[in-house]
């Protein structure tokens, strides 16, 4: 039997404070958060994600902008903490983004509970 509605989204909403920060990668993270992005004028930084309340077992986090250096964008990673912190696990992004100079990349952050 599938899990009813209500027990999703409750399911989502206790996970989504967990997921506080996201980070821009140009490898897989692993499962130690590996080929995160460093440099940039602006320097790049993890940006915090901002949930909604979860309806139908899911939410999306508020889209987040990062300055970024040159180079291939293709992974996110999850974080506790904007520096330092620990890695909640990441994955790869719909589409790689290259950018031939400093520039930006947006990225949005789902979860899911099904």
């Amino acid at each position: 039997m599938p899990l009813q509605t209500p027990v999703k989204n409750t399911a989502a909403d206790a996970v989504a404070p967990h997921l506080a920060f996201v980070s821009l990668h140009t490898g897989d993270p692993g499962s130690t958060g590996a080929s995160e992005v460093a440099g940039g004028n602006p320097a790049y930084a993890r940006k915090a994600l901002v949930f909604p309340a979860a309806a139908n077992g899911a939410t999306s986090a508020t889209e987040v902008t990062f300055d970024a250096p040159a180079g291939a964008f293709s992974h996110f990673g999850i974080w506790s903490a904007a520096t330092g912190g620990t890695f909640r696990g990441g994955g790869t992004l719909a589409v790689t983004q290259t950018l031939a100079s400093q520039g930006q990349v947006k990225v949005t952050v789902s979860l899911t509970v099904s």
